[in-house]
C-alpha cells in the first residue's frame, strides 16, 4: 500500500515538471512554427498591378487607345465645335425641311392646288434641282445657308456638278443618307467625298 502510494506521488511529480503541450481541436499537438504569409488558398500572395480598365473590364467609352476623346470630324482635322465643325443631325433635318417647304411653295405658286399629284412631282423636281445646282456651285442650299451649314469636299476643292449629282441621287433614295458613320457622313457623302460642316 505504501509502495503504490509512493510510485503514484513520484509519477505526478515527473508529469508536473514537464510543460503542457498545446493541442488543437483535432487532438494534435500544435508545433511552434512561424505563421506563413499565405492566403486562404494556400499559395503565397503576389503583388499584381491593377488593370487600367473601367467597371466591367472594358475601356471607358468616348476614349481612344491613347486616352484622347473622339468626336465627329476629328480624323479630318476639323474642330469639335464652332465654325468648320461637323454639322449635327438636328440642324441638317431643319435645313431639309426649309428646302422642301420652299420647293412646295414654288410648286403651288406655279400649278395651284387643283392637281395635288402634279404639285408633288414638281415639288420633288424643284427640291432635287436646288440641291444639285446650289451644292455644286456654292456648297449651300437655301436651308443650309439659313442654318449656317455647307457641303465641302474633303480635299478642299469645289464640289462640282458630277459629285453633286452623285450625292443628290443617293440622297433622294433616302436610305443612303440615313446610314451615318462616326463622322456623321452618310453613304451619299462618302460616295461624293464630301462632308457637311458649320460656317
Amino acid at each position: 500500500m505504501c509502495a503504490g502510494g509512493t510510485f503514484g506521488f513520484v509519477a505526478e511529480r515527473r508529469v508536473a515538471g514537464k510543460p503542457a503541450a498545446a493541442k488543437t481541436a483535432g487532438g494534435k499537438t500544435a508545433g511552434n512554427k512561424p505563421a506563413g504569409n499565405k492566403p486562404a488558398g494556400g499559395k503565397p500572395a503576389r503583388d499584381k498591378p491593377a488593370p487600367d480598365k473601367s467597371a466591367g473590364g472594358k475601356q471607358a467609352p468616348g476614349t481612344s487607345a491613347g486616352g484622347a476623346s473622339g468626336y465627329p470630324g476629328q480624323r479630318f482635322g476639323l474642330p469639335q465645335s464652332g465654325p468648320r465643325s461637323v454639322a449635327g443631325v438636328a440642324r441638317r433635318l431643319g435645313s431639309l425641311m426649309i428646302d422642301w417647304v420652299m420647293a412646295a411653295l414654288i410648286a403651288l405658286a406655279v400649278l395651284g392646288d387643283k392637281n395635288q399629284a402634279s404639285v408633288q412631282y414638281l415639288t420633288l423636281a424643284i427640291f432635287a434641282g436646288e440641291i444639285w445646282l446650289l451644292t455644286a456651285l456654292t456648297g449651300f442650299t437655301v436651308g443650309k445657308r439659313l442654318l449656317g451649314m455647307r457641303v465641302v469636299r474633303l480635299d478642299g476643292q469645289p464640289v462640282g456638278f458630277f459629285r453633286s449629282l452623285i450625292r443628290t441621287v443617293l440622297f433622294l433614295l433616302v436610305v443612303p443618307a440615313l446610314v451615318l458613320d462616326a463622322d456623321l457622313r452618310g453613304l451619299h457623302d462618302k460616295a461624293a467625298g464630301t462632308i457637311v460642316i458649320r460656317v
